[in-house]
């Protein structure tokens, strides 16, 4: 395959190690036919070799990673159940808020009308929102409310039928 390509040149691997033949890149570089190899796959016979360049490989895999992303994974997990935050949701949008009173936090539908219809339940309820949060990513949206005093526990029903609500959830 390399004698295929054209001479001089550069080839770049941070993909497997194993797709690469190491013996035969280093003799194609003694040659001249290929003038660099840059690789994040190090191995005993591309080290110290003029023209090769040797990146240090991330690693994605490794224990360490792993564990970190374990640790990460577990975090956000807490911090949406405890405050009702969204952080590096596949199918869900970021989104966070500081509340000061009682947050009612909103799985809906990305469709117009919707927010609409949400804010109308709780104003219609005697309840202020003080601060809110929406934010979408595709077809669905997340929104958080920061609201005062009591949230009677019918509100959520109604909120919940709200058409395109998926869950409802009110944090404390």
């Amino acid at each position: 395959q390399i004698a295929m390509m054209k001479d001089g040149v550069r080839l770049i691997n941070l993909a497997r190690g194993e797709l690469i033949n190491s013996e035969a890149v280093v003799k194609a570089i003694e040659e001249g036919k290929v003038a660099k190899y840059v690789t994040d796959f190090a191995d005993d016979v591309v080290l110290g070799v003029e023209n090769v360049i040797v990146l240090p490989h991330l690693g994605a895999s490794t224990p360490e990673s792993e564990d970190n992303c374990a640790v990460m994974a577990a975090e956000e997990l807490i911090e949406y159940i405890e405050n009702g935050n969204i952080k590096n949701s596949v199918n869900l949008p970021n989104a966070s808020m500081n509340a000061v009173g009682t947050k009612i936090c909103i799985i809906h539908k990305n469709v117009p009308t919707t927010i609409a219809s949400i804010t109308t339940v709780v104003g219609n309820e005697g309840i202020n929102i003080e601060n809110m949060v929406n934010a979408s990513k595709k077809d669905f949206a997340y929104t958080m409310l920061d609201v005062t005093g009591d949230v009677p526990p019918t509100v959520e029903g109604k909120i919940n039928a709200v058409d395109g609500v998926i869950r409802v959830r009110v944090i404390k």
